[in-house]
């Protein structure tokens, strides 16, 4: 098992594109980090620096307090699961299993042990003579963990392993690597930019956007309290509705629609009276008797839930998205009084998160 230091580490181009910048984490023994992000945020290129497929431009990388910056990816002892499998079309199951030790001349009957072992775990044992091109999808990506796991390594690095695959297939290979971490109790590394594998997998996630990292934490604390605008916005799904609001007094006044603010929250907001801050409400947190009225657009039955979507008065501004239990029949042109359970607020200069001083 590994524990990962990553000190102050940045990566710039020779083009001088600043990919990554300043990240900081110390990873443990044993831990599931997930890097989330849209497309650019970095998060690919640092989970390269860590293989060492990319050189780091300035900062310190340790893998159990062994500085190995500049060590060759071969010194690592690290394995990585691509996004495209990468395996040998010509070779069975078992032989693409096995490459790795036979590179290293390692003794055949403890390579065979090894492959056995990997593929009872993966559930690959009656594949083993078959080519990957009589595989699916899923059983590919299994092959491909299957070849990382007979190695042993310190840390497992996966690059969005499931991004090829179909809803469903990804949503059991996704309990797959679950399982497959809690029983080898293995350090991993795990990059998507699918927050639903990043909820379900992660001990920990971190959250990146134009290189930088936005937050690290567990799965709950991103959802529960998000650091700023940006990590607001990206976890959870439906997306968190998000309006301007004037704190005045005793009450957040919007467009069309006024809060009662609580002592606590009246506390929180002391500092921001007569100025406008943003208040984010998650849909689920949206119910249905209260004072507020939305006009609504459209409606989605997803058999436990339905999303309503509508306008609170008019305006882009006032788009607001409600996740209600069971399953409703509301028509455009309706209107539904709702309230909210939970609200997070938002300094609209930083984008930051307001809390207690």
């Amino acid at each position: 098992m590994a524990q990962l230091s990553l000190r102050h580490i940045d990566k710039i181009y020779d083009n001088k594109v600043q990919a990554v910048y300043d990240f900081n984490m110390e990873v443990k023994d044993g831990e599931f980090i997930v890097l989330v992000g849209p497309s650019g945020c970095g998060k690919s290129t640092t989970l390269r620096m860590i293989a060492g497929l990319e050189d780091i431009t300035n900062g310190q990388l340790l893998l159990d307090g062994k500085d190995i910056t500049s060590a060759p990816p071969k010194d690592r002892d690290m394995a990585m699961v691509f996004q495209n499998y990468a395996l040998y079309g010509h070779m069975t199951v078992y032989e693409n299993m096995a490459f790795s030790l036979t590179l290293r001349k390692e003794d055949p009957n403890v390579i065979h042990k090894k492959v056995l072992a990997a593929a009872e775990i993966l559930d690959l044992t009656s594949q083993l003579n078959k080519k990957p091109s009589q595989l699916s999808g899923g059983q590919r990506q299994r092959v491909a963990m299957g070849r990382s796991i007979v190695r042993s390594p310190k840390l497992f690095l996966f690059d969005e392993p499931l991004s090829n695959l179909d809803a469903k297939l990804r949503s059991s290979t996704r309990r797959e690597i679950l399982l497959l971490h809690k029983r080898l109790g293995a350090t991993m590394l795990y990059v998507t930019h699918d927050q639903t594998e990043a909820l379900t997998l992660a001990d920990r996630i971190v959250c990146m956007s134009m290189g930088r990292v936005q937050q690290i934490g567990t799965p709950l604390e991103l959802y529960d309290t998000p650091a700023n605008l940006f990590v607001a916005s990206f976890i959870g799904l439906p997306p968190m509705n998000f309006f301007q609001v004037l704190v005045s007094g005793d009450e957040l006044f919007a467009p069309h629609f006024t809060v009662q603010m609580t002592p606590e929250l009246k506390q929180l907001l002391s500092e921001y009276q007569g100025k406008h801050v943003t208040m984010g409400v998650r849909p689920e947190n949206v119910v249905e008797n209260g004072t507020v009225p939305v006009l609504v657009n459209d409606n989605e039955n997803l058999g436990m839930n339905t999303l309503v979507h509508g306008h609170i008065g008019e305006g882009a501004d006032n788009r607001i998205t409600c996740k209600f239990k069971g399953w409703c029949d509301y028509k455009k042109g309706d209107v539904v009084n709702v309230s909210f359970t939970k609200m997070h607020f938002f300094d609209q200069e930083t984008g930051n998160r307001i809390v207690k001083a």
